[in-house]
């Protein structure tokens, strides 16, 4: 028994090949980099959530357990670029598709909408500047090769 039939039930994915897709994986960045994507419902791992907030895209929190709590929390109430859709496990309950409608709904309509997608601008003009040429990153990366050449741990050429 493959990994589908456990996680699926029976006849899933014909049922609903008419109402969207299903893949086993896909390119995250390049998904969440592409014009059409409005919103980005996540589970808040740290991955996620930096990829999102570096690409300006307003997100729907949904985290599970561990630092997905605290990630969600800095997303929604730090960073304000979330809607919290709920808190997972910790919850311990279904969320409805009307509630999903109407975060979605919030998310990409209306001021809530506007405010998110301006703050999210923000940080992803923020993860730009970093690692631009002459940006805190460039400069640190420099710094640190600097210090190893002076350590004279590593013969570093042409660097």
């Amino acid at each position: 028994m493959g990994l589908k039939e456990h996680v699926l039930p029976n006849g899933f994915l014909e049922e609903t090949i008419e109402r969207g897709k299903v893949v086993k994986w896909s390119p995250q960045e390049e998904v969440l980099a592409h014009s059409s994507v409005t919103c980005f419902i996540t589970h808040c791992g740290w991955n996620s959530s930096m990829e999102a907030l570096s690409l300006g895209v307003p997100m729907l929190t949904f985290p599970a357990w561990g630092d997905q709590v605290t990630n969600a929390k800095f997303l929604v109430d730090v960073f304000g670029v979330g809607i919290r859709l709920g808190y997972g496990l910790m919850e311990n309950k279904l969320i409805t598709r009307d509630e999903v409608k109407r975060c979605l709904l919030e998310a990409t309509t209306g001021e809530k909408a506007e405010e998110l997608k301006k703050n999210a601008g923000k940080w992803k003009k923020a993860a730009e500047d970093v690692v631009a040429v002459g940006g805190s990153s460039d400069r640190n990366l420099d710094e640190f090769i600097e210090d190893i050449k002076k350590c004279g741990i590593v013969n570093i050429h042409n660097i």
